[in-house]
């Protein structure tokens, strides 16, 4: 094996979505450095692999990234593994690839698995555009906060949630979102009690909150971005649209309604110009 610091994909749960290319590489690195030692060895031990497990993590202190940086510079080959999926997808592991990349170490991508990505493909919502946002925070307030951030974005979102803030995160997002927009739940993907739901927001929280199940395992939330269509505007927008245009221009009313309501001003101005025409 060419020495060098390889960044391996491994399964989300079920161990046949290994491929082949990866266990020819945990086979035959110098070290594998894993997230959680425990887990990772299972995983070998299920394929009679007895290559060394060494713990690299987000706990991890600055000696543990120094001794692995220094092996790679004495040549050696290392795997990354994380304890599912893609490495440094919602994991710290960027701190070696960076710290190998300043040594001139050869970093190699092993793909494979990805929670996300699997999700994406699965939630029968638009993936041309999509931005992937990790966890949210974890108090309401700041989470809520987040959302709001995320409200005027067009392309679907993905989210990863821990099962026992999955309903309450659910919610805020009905909140903030509002109840209509699109959203699927992924849990527990490619496990025996994997599950793939797609509905309204507001249908979501009522089947989270139905179903103890759907607030257990590893979830994954895709969300709708905001279509134009969905930048409704309603009676009490429009008549202050109108009061406000008989007292200043109509890109200032548009403007100032917009910074208010969070619709987009060209929405706002071009519905002026259509009531101008109507009338």
């Amino acid at each position: 094996m060419d020495s060098g610091l390889y960044v391996v994909a491994t399964p989300i749960g079920n161990l046949g979505d290994i491929t082949q290319r990866a266990l020819d590489v945990l086979r035959s690195v110098d070290l594998v450095a894993a997230e959680d030692t425990r887990h990772s060895a299972r995983l070998l031990q299920a394929y009679d692999i007895d290559t060394p497990l060494t713990a690299y993590h987000e706990h991890s202190d600055s000696g543990a990234l120094e001794r692995l940086a220094q092996r790679l510079s004495e040549g050696a080959s290392i795997a990354l593994v994380s304890d599912a999926g893609t490495p440094l997808i919602s994991d710290p592991g960027y701190r070696l690839v960076r710290r190998a990349q300043e040594q001139g170490i050869v970093v190699i991508p092993v793909p494979g698995p990805c929670a996300a990505v699997a999700a994406l493909s699965a939630a029968g919502l638009p993936t041309d555009r999509f931005r992937f946002e990790g966890f949210l925070p974890a108090k309401q307030g700041a989470r809520c906060n987040r959302l709001r951030e995320l409200s005027r974005e067009s392309a679907t979102l993905v989210f990863y949630e821990a099962p026992h803030r999955v309903q309450d995160c659910l919610a805020d997002m009905a909140d903030v979102f509002g109840e209509a927009r699109e959203a699927s739940l992924l849990r527990e993907i490619t496990k025996a009690f994997e599950t793939v739901r797609r509905g309204t927001l507001a249908s979501l929280v009522q089947f989270v909150a139905a179903d103890d199940n759907q607030r257990r395992g590893e979830i994954v939330l895709v969300v709708a971005g905001l279509r134009e269509q969905q930048s409704v505007i309603d009676s009490e927008t429009s008549d202050l649209l109108q009061r406000l245009v008989a007292e200043m221009p109509a890109k200032r009313a548009a403007a100032l309604v917009a910074q208010w309501k969070g619709i987009r001003k060209k929405l706002l101005y071009e519905h002026l110009l259509a009531l101008k025409h109507d009338t």
